[in-house]
């Protein structure tokens, strides 16, 4: 006999049976105030990568989107966010090498200069051992862009996070994966007309890519890294990014996923990742869910905050995040590959809890 279940009753019964606690859910939605697509119709359809920033006109995202991930019809796609919706998302950049050679767009980066214009930073390439370095500029606060800029032959600008100003010095955290995953952190103080470079900074066993940049109030950096090694890998510099300490292993588990993280106003630390450990059976092998948040003073000991999303079915991924200057968390991630789901925190409605020997509590 066939019986009709109503959507809401169907979640609801998947989350018994998958025995995951209902009033959990509601308790790691706190400070969540908002949670909505940047678009519901695109030109494209996958999208992957994206990266949020505050204009003095308001919030600006960018993405990359087309046919799937490294296909050569893959570009850099803004949306804005104006009169309390987003635009419909714009094609900005695209891989056209020349007449007969087009090649993929991958990981924009965007990043508002204090006072001047805002930068998108992405690659083109046909896989990532092939990328190339590019940027445009925009003065109208992400409306119109300039022709694209490419970067010297071997810099990438920064590779998935927002980069760190101090001084003129704009530090941008980057990675290799020709010769074995290698983090390396790139500076530009002109706004991206000349740069240079460190040596890789990860020793031997970290496999790790993609970092973000933390700063301490002592003047510390830190930098919270995707690995293949099972857990968000980190390192140290108090010399402005110059140098670098051994990386360590944090007790936040890493499932080989991008993360993000961020400084905020009061001088603690909020990170959006997949709390998921490689060997938990709870969810699909590799699967990028659920997505998760969570807060630090020292950016060592993390306690666990929210859950973004927590959906054993789809990939949620590739979080980017900032703070406003009202204070507001910013989030934007991949939903699925189908969409670009955008959500604001209040910091200060968040959870606190410890973390067991890396285990989400119940």
């Amino acid at each position: 006999m066939y019986i009709k279940i109503h959507k809401r009753f169907a979640f609801i019964l998947l989350l018994v049976l998958c025995g995951i606690p209902l009033c959990s859910q509601e308790k790691w939605k706190s400070g969540i105030i908002k949670d909505e697509f940047i678009y519901n119709e695109s030109p494209f359809p996958s999208v992957h990568s994206a990266t949020i920033e505050e204009t003095p006109s308001g919030l600006v995202t960018a993405f990359f989107g087309g046919e799937y991930e490294g296909h050569p019809d893959v570009s850099i796609y803004v949306s804005r966010h104006a009169n309390n919706t987003w635009t419909y998302p714009e094609k900005v950049a695209e891989g056209i090498v020349n007449d007969t050679l087009r090649k993929a767009c991958y990981n924009p980066v965007l990043y508002q200069v204090p006072g001047g214009e805002l930068l998108l930073f992405y690659k083109i390439g046909k896989n990532v051992q092939d990328w190339t370095g590019y940027m445009i500029r925009s003065f109208d606060d992400g409306k119109t862009w300039s022709a694209p800029e490419a970067l010297p032959e071997d810099i990438l600008g920064p590779i998935k996070n927002r980069p760190f100003l101090s001084g003129n010095k704009l530090i941008c955290g980057s990675s290799t994966e020709d010769n074995g995953w290698q983090v390396h952190i790139e500076f530009t103080e002109d706004k991206g007309k000349t740069w240079r470079k460190t040596a890789p900074i990860n020793s031997k066993p970290w496999n790790i890519i993609q970092p973000s940049i933390l700063s301490h109030k002592n003047g510390t950096l830190q930098i919270v890294c995707r690995s293949q090694d099972e857990h968000v890998i980190s390192a140290f510099s108090k010399d402005e990014g110059e140098t670098w300490s051994d990386p360590i292993a944090l007790y936040l588990p890493n499932n080989n996923s991008g993360i993000d993280a961020v400084t905020l106003h009061d001088g603690s630390h909020l990170m959006v990742y997949n709390h998921v450990r490689t060997k938990q059976s709870a969810y699909i092998d590799k699967a990028r869910t659920p997505l998760n948040a969570a807060v630090s003073e020292d950016g060592i000991t993390w306690r666990v905050a929210a859950i973004l999303e927590d959906s054993p079915i789809g990939e949620y991924s590739y979080p980017s995040v900032i703070q406003s200057k009202d204070g507001i968390v910013h989030i934007v991630y991949t939903w699925r590959r189908e969409k670009v789901k955008y959500v604001q925190l209040d910091p200060s409605q968040l959870n606190n809890e410890i973390i067991r020997e890396g285990e989400w509590p119940e």
